[in-house]
């Protein structure tokens, strides 16, 4: 059965000005049940992990000041958001759910959860609407655990994986693939094992054919006995922070591939949703819904 991470928490509203982007996380379950996609049963309630977790990824001292709301004015304004307890305790509950959903993911081929990819946290820091990184977090947990020695990690989201790149730098435990548009955010990049930067407007064709070339030759390369896969879809050409140009049926087709290479190759994928932020939430849902769907037809 397909398992999927949700939690009230996640659609918890914010101040005026930054609800936008945090509805699709309370309409996105309600439509995958009500088209039948899913049922209440798919959905499981993430816990508040162990921080022992969490630090295995990220420093004491940062990890203290956000419990301790006692960031800086200049370190807030980096995340992005008005930092608050509860939004604390969402990012938390966030990493809960993508740490039991890697778990699920060993036990039945794949899991989701309906937030996550916050890759743009750094292991001493918060950017870019993310504080702290759940797959990093993940990954090092199953790692601690014996449940995975290699990792890798495909972030498609449109923006380059920043923070996880500089967390798994000179890991060669963990396998860092960024597929990103080079002109966007964030201006100045990390190195991950493998960016690949694509020109703005990059369409569909050029899209899969630079993806369905690189992916399998990088699963044999690496042999990963795990893989983390970022599902953004601010890759569709109307995403207000993107600068590519793929169309919603293109990135449906992205994430067929990715899910279908990891059912072949029999390893076990869990998948953060990323960013969407097109100028219609009907898009951003029907976009990620895609994700699920796919989920559910290729694996059960």
């Amino acid at each position: 059965m397909l398992k999927i991470a949700f939690h009230p928490i996640y659609k918890h509203p914010l101040p005026a000005g930054h609800r936008f982007p945090m509805l699709k996380y309370e309409l996105l379950p309600e439509q995958l049940l009500y088209e039948g996609t899913c049922t209440k049963a798919n959905f499981f309630e993430p816990t508040i992990p162990d921080a022992s977790h969490i630090l295995k990824v990220h420093t004491e001292a940062y990890y203290n000041d956000l419990l301790n709301l006692t960031l800086s004015p200049k370190e807030i304004r980096r995340i992005g958001f008005p930092l608050s307890e509860v939004l604390v305790e969402r990012e938390i509950t966030i990493v809960g759910g993508t740490i039991i959903a890697s778990e699920l993911a060993i036990e039945h081929g794949v899991a989701m959860n309906i937030a996550g990819g916050t890759h743009h946290a750094y292991s001493d820091r918060g950017e870019g609407f993310c504080m702290l990184n759940d797959q990093a977090v993940a990954a090092r947990y199953l790692q601690e655990k014996k449940l995975a020695r290699k990792i890798l990690i495909v972030d498609l989201d449109v923006h380059q994986g920043n923070g996880t790149a500089e967390i798994f730098q000179n890991d060669p435990s963990v396998f860092t693939f960024s597929m990103h548009g080079k002109s966007n955010y964030p201006f100045k990049k990390e190195v991950s094992d493998l960016d690949i930067a694509l020109e703005d407007g990059c369409d569909d064709d050029t899209y899969l054919v630079i993806l369905k070339d690189i992916l399998p030759k990088l699963i044999q390369s690496e042999n990963p006995d795990f893989i983390y896969y970022l599902s953004g879809v601010d890759v569709i050409a109307s995403d207000k922070l993107g600068k590519l140009s793929l169309s919603i049926v293109g990135c449906k087709e992205r994430d067929r591939f990715v899910l279908q290479s990891c059912k072949d190759y029999k390893i076990p994928v869990m998948c953060s949703m990323g960013g969407g932020y097109s100028p219609e939430i009907k898009t951003i849902i029907d976009a990620h819904a895609n994700t699920f769907r796919l989920a559910q037809s290729i694996f059960f």
